[in-house]
């Protein structure tokens, strides 16, 4: 069993900047790859990001590449989602997600656990 808890969420302007947090408890974080993912209200959840056990591998999705990059610490079983320029249609739920395997999975049906969430909005 993965606990996953997110931080880092918030209220931020048009072409502000957040990192985002996702603290890994119980079994080995490094047997994991992480993602990012998002909801939007109204909208499906959708992949963001992920990178793979040893950071060897990472895939980020094109409307965020160049802003948002990926990262892990695996040493304090953490692994972080920096956004910077963002715009207000990166607003959303945004969860990070725990899958056993060794690749860089974009399908969430990939992953095993998941965090509760952590708000993102950004006004314009």
């Amino acid at each position: 069993q993965v606990q996953l808890v997110e931080s880092g969420g918030g209220l931020v302007q048009t072409g502000g900047s957040l990192r985002l947090s996702c603290t890994a408890s119980g079994r080995t974080f490094s047997s994991y790859a992480m993602g990012w993912f998002r909801q939007a209200p109204g909208k499906e959840r959708e992949f963001v990001a992920a990178i793979s056990r040893s950071a060897g591998n990472i895939y980020v999705v094109d409307s965020v590449k160049g802003r948002f990059t990926i990262s892990r610490d695996n040493a304090k079983s953490t692994a972080f989602l920096q956004m910077n320029s963002l715009k207000p249609e990166d607003t959303a739920v945004y969860y990070c997600a725990a899958a056993p395997i060794g690749v860089v999975p974009t399908n969430p049906n990939d992953y095993y656990y998941w965090g509760q969430g952590t708000q993102v909005t950004v006004s314009s």
